[in-house]
């Protein structure tokens, strides 16, 4: 059996770009993961963080029907945990390298097929935070959810041009996005940061992080991220 296989392998501007299979031997369990550069991007060892970026995000619309953006595709866990909710009319999944939206094409990653199969779900390449900005168009306007899980925190970013997103002014660009009352929900790998959440409640008219607990059998014991969750104005 073999302990590594690289599935897919493309330069991109941000870097090179790899999805790779690899067996862990000491917890006995094959991984998918992403890589790009030295960064890991995610594995489906840990896929809590993801699927409950969705769910609390969808939680706190009150609407009965919804549109969502979700930005980054990733391995598809925050798309498809969205798509769960029957609310969910439209899903549209912008997602900046075009490698990751192909392997979901090819059926390089589990839930690529699901996803694609689903005729409210649509994956886009495009840059998220030209979206956040008002310079794209991605997505019929306002929206009622926008879900992101791109860098790993509002300081530890993928690339220096997101910076200004994590802005009061970023972020009030963001909630013009959304109709009155929407939700705008972020993963970040890192504990709560008080002066995101400072700046989320510059923009937004109620913000808060939520501490999600997961196992970790790497470590043998309990790892965090945070999810925020803020509300645009009624």
């Amino acid at each position: 059996m073999a302990l590594f296989q690289e599935i897919a392998f493309a330069p991109t501007a941000m870097g090179e770009l790899s999805l790779r299979r690899r067996r862990i031997l000491s917890i006995d369990r094959e991984v998918l993961e992403v890589k790009l550069g030295e960064e890991h991007l995610m594995s489906d060892l840990f896929t809590v963080g993801e699927r409950t970026l969705a769910t609390l995000g969808l939680a706190e619309a009150g609407r009965t029907e919804l549109e969502v953006v979700v930005g980054g595709l990733g391995l598809g866990y925050t798309a498809a945990a969205a798509l769960e909710d029957p609310r969910v009319r439209r899903l549209e999944v912008i997602e900046a390298l075009q490698p990751v939206i192909r392997w979901h094409e090819e059926g390089l990653v589990p839930l690529g097929p699901a996803l694609l199969a689903d005729p409210r779900c649509r994956l886009r390449l495009g840059d998220f935070f030209a979206y956040a900005r008002g310079e794209a168009e991605p997505a019929p306007a306002p929206i009622d959810v926008i879900l992101l899980d791109i860098d790993h925190s509002p300081e530890a970013l993928l690339g220096s041009a997101h910076q200004g997103f994590y802005t009061p002014q970023g972020l009030r660009a963001l909630s013009a996005r959304l109709r009155p009352d929407g939700v705008f929900a972020m993963w970040s790998d890192a504990p709560p940061d008080a002066a995101f959440e400072a700046a989320l409640g510059q923009a937004f008219a109620s913000a808060r992080a939520d501490v999600v607990e997961f196992p970790n059998p790497l470590q043998g014991r309990p790892s965090t991220c945070t999810i925020y969750v803020a509300r645009s104005p009624r």
